[in-house]
């Protein structure tokens, strides 16, 4: 069997080392003649997978004491609706603030909107989010009781360089396509989410850093399984949890330190970004979506001058081991997903092919 180099957005390419010790393992997890997909949630040998999981993404993420890590159900949109059930009610007005630099950030947006006064803070919906845009923390009211970014966009292609300063009010941050990607101060942040389907492992399940003063404060109505108080204090084990998708975040968190961690892994993201951008850049064929001070390293987005050509190229790119490449519906073009585990050789070989593309169309 030959892999592809898999430029999906999501579910995405995972490690090729991980997906092989999962195989190994699937159908005699540690001899037990039994795979670990099939064996209980409160078993010992479970215990230590998420024991393990966690351990490793305090480490590499460099979480402080006071946080707590929970494995939530139903992935990232999922939190649009857990945050404001949990958080909104934090103050008596009932405020938030979102800024909405993509699809996912108007998305949650809406979907907080059923719990109290929320407010659009900043816009780049005008520009076809096209850029980060700018926002003024003194604008917020001081009985806000929180702000919503989503810090990489993985439609548009762009991400918050420089993170806001919200002061006392809690910062939360939708990391779904690039926890992980870049070191980042998390004592900034009162909450980070992220769907594991980009970075983490496979789909359907959402980690959640949360400081612990943030816990409680969930509206009434707000369902046991939504509730992170119920995570927080259960291990977020009230349930039958999603036991195999934190097993592969495990293995992946595991293959992340052995590369070196979110340092090394961070150089070799922007490397990887620029072979695609210094082609776009070094070209009038190839047509940049995003501005450049706010380009995001995980996504990178571009159109083809003539549109025309635009399935001659994916059908050629697919035919060279590139795959998934066609841009979002909302933007069209390409968009070329490159989170960790996709090797520097397969940006190359993308770079290469855009560049012999170019030479035979131009």
């Amino acid at each position: 069997m030959t892999r592809v180099f898999n430029f999906g957005a999501g579910p995405a390419m995972l490690p090729t080392a991980v997906m092989e010790i999962a195989q190994q393992e699937f159908l005699n997890y540690r001899n037990m003649g039994a795979g670990l997909i099939e064996i209980s949630h409160r078993s010992k040998e479970f215990d230590e997978v998420i024991d393990a999981a966690d351990s490793l993404l305090i480490e590499l993420a460099n979480i402080p004491d006071n946080y707590k890590i929970l494995y939530v159900h139903g992935g990232a949109q999922m939190q649009f609706s857990a945050v404001p059930m949990n958080l909104i009610n934090r103050l008596p007005a009932k405020k938030a603030a979102y800024i909405e630099s993509g699809n996912f950030a108007s998305l949650a947006r809406k979907e907080a909107s059923r719990y109290g006064n929320v407010t659009v803070a900043a816009s780049s919906e005008a520009t076809n989010f096209d850029q980060i845009p700018e926002f003024d923390p003194a604008s917020l009211d001081d009985d806000t009781s929180y702000v919503h970014i989503t810090s990489n966009n993985t439609i548009y292609g762009t991400r918050w360089q420089q993170f806001p300063e919200t002061g006392d009010i809690p910062l939360v941050a939708d990391m779904t396509s690039e926890l992980l990607s870049r070191r980042i101060d998390i004592s900034k942040f009162g909450i980070i989410f992220a769907g594991l389907q980009k970075n983490l492992g496979p789909a359907g399940l959402a980690c959640v850093i949360i400081r612990e003063d943030l816990l409680g404060h969930a509206i009434p109505e707000t369902p046991s399984l939504l509730n992170y108080r119920t995570y927080a204090d259960k291990h977020s084990l009230a349930n039958t949890n999603n036991t195999f998708a934190i097993y592969m975040m495990k293995l992946v968190l595991e293959w992340l330190k052995g590369e070196g961690g979110v340092d090394a892994i961070e150089v070799r993201n922007n490397e990887k970004s620029a072979l695609l951008y210094d082609v776009i850049d070094n070209s009038d064929f190839y047509l940049a979506t995003v501005q450049k001070e706010h380009r995001s390293t995980m996504n990178v987005t571009f159109n083809l001058a003539d549109n025309d050509l635009l399935d001659a190229f994916l059908q050629q790119a697919l035919a060279k081991g590139l795959y998934a490449l066609k841009g979002h519906r909302n933007v069209g073009g390409i968009r070329a997903s490159i989170y960790n585990a996709m090797p520097r050789e397969g940006c190359q070989a993308l770079a290469t092919f855009m560049q012999d593309f170019e030479k035979n169309n131009a």
